[in-house]
């Protein structure tokens, strides 16, 4: 591997019952959040993903698609919600 590259893997769990996607990647610096998921090609493994409207993050905290990728990142693609988990708490309380 050349060391100037970044290695990164990207990460996708898709809703059940499908398995978990990660993909490793190498970048250059500078490459933003975008350009590695392009690169990636996760949308040839899930077709139905939206790179331009999907929240994505770093080990668990929310990132831009244009902030660049840091060493060892793992760029996780978030899923929307299928319910407010406030109105979902609140729903249990009840019961």
């Amino acid at each position: 591997m050349d060391e100037s590259l970044l290695s990164a893997q990207v990460v996708y769990a898709p809703p059940p019952p499908g398995s978990p996607v990660m993909i490793a990647i190498n970048v250059t610096p500078g490459t933003t959040i975008r350009q590695a998921l392009v690169q990636s090609a996760i949308t040839s493994r899930v077709p139905e993903l939206d790179i331009g409207g999907c929240k994505v993050g770093v080990w668990g905290k929310l990132r831009g698609l244009d902030m660049p990728v840091e060493p060892q990142a793992r760029i996780e693609i978030y899923r929307p919600l299928i319910a407010d988990p406030k109105e979902s708490r609140r729903q249990r309380a009840k019961q």
